[in-house]
């Protein structure tokens, strides 16, 4: 079931699409828009995970949703799987997909969105599974955000506004914001925390589209592990294999109404810029992801290496 529905009635309800979708991701800041095995007494998942890691675990009512294990270290150790999920939004949710979400064994889920966001779409969790809601953008002022929205139901404005990389610095801006806001280093230094204690997982944490605020979150803790700088990449950049398509219908819109594609695809979808500047911006201040966690985050080595033991597998 697609999120925003009705996308193929008319030219008119697909711009509306749009406003509701770019709402979401930037007016209310969410211009989204991330050595031991872990031990027997987690609950393991019972769903069938893909041998190669990042890719989504194929429900359609939640397609950017993907296990963060697999993932080989520099010095050769591996991410366990079904400890650690990230994902788009849990709503709307299809019946068949909510048995495969249950099957995950979740004991908590991590929720990145604004509360804006919570309240148009709640998250649809199965019973038992803990909401811990951490508003990473809270501090986010949003008013760029405001003209972007406007822009977008002029798609041929849009064109002259936003076109020739105008977007793209807009989102850089962003994710280095998500370096610098108070309520950012809250919101991760809470997940950080809570995910480096066994008896919270297996876990999830998600955004709206999984891409941006999820996507820092998965890539800062792929880094602190020891992941290779380009299978970060490769794994912050697979969420435009399964966002994108998912929202075709609203990029189609605002092209057929005469807007530049590269402009919807941009808010959409990620770049490698994107992520690259939250990285300059966390070696600018801090240097190292050690001490951006350390510093930054408030979490010390003994936090730090709680991770590494929960994630890690030498075996």
């Amino acid at each position: 079931m697609n999120l925003i529905t009705k996308q193929d009635v008319t030219v008119n309800l697909q711009l509306a699409a749009i406003t509701i979708g770019v709402l979401l991701l930037f007016v209310l800041a969410g211009l989204t828009g991330c050595v031991n095995k872990h031990s027997s007494s987690t609950t393991a998942t019972k769903y069938t995970i893909s041998p190669e890691p990042g890719l989504s675990l194929g429900l359609d009512s939640v397609p950017n949703l993907r296990d963060l294990g697999g993932y080989w270290t520099l010095d050769g150790a591996t991410i366990t799987k079904g400890l650690l999920y990230r994902s788009n939004q849990l709503s709307p949710i299809s019946p068949s997909d909510m048995i495969k979400l249950t099957e995950l064994g979740l004991k908590n889920v991590y929720d990145l969105r604004t509360k804006a966001e919570r309240t148009h779409l709640p998250d649809e969790i199965p019973p038992g599974v803990n909401d811990v809601w951490l508003n990473v953008l809270a501090d986010h002022s949003g008013g760029a955000a405001a003209n972007l929205l406007a822009l977008l139901n002029k798609p041929k404005e849009a064109n002259d506004a936003l076109g020739g990389g105008k977007v793209e610095a807009m989102f850089e801006e962003i994710y280095r914001e998500l370096i610098t806001l108070p309520s950012a280093k809250a919101g991760y230094r809470e997940l950080y925390l809570s995910i480096g204690d066994q008896s919270n997982l297996p876990a999830l944490f998600h955004c709206t589209t999984g891409k941006d605020r999820t996507g820092w979150a998965a890539a800062a803790l792929f880094t602190l592990l020891g992941v290779p700088k380009e299978a970060v990449m490769e794994d912050y950049l697979r969420s435009n294999d399964y966002i994108l398509p998912f929202y075709k219908n609203t990029i189609d819109a605002f092209v057929t109404a005469g807007g530049e594609r590269a402009i919807p695809e941009a808010v959409f979808g990620v770049k490698a810029e994107y992520l690259e500047a939250s990285f300059e911006e966390m070696q600018k201040q801090y240097g190292t992801i050690e001490k951006y966690f350390s510093e930054g985050l408030g979490i010390d080595e003994v936090g730090q290496q709680a991770l590494r033991d929960i994630y890690l597998s030498r075996e």
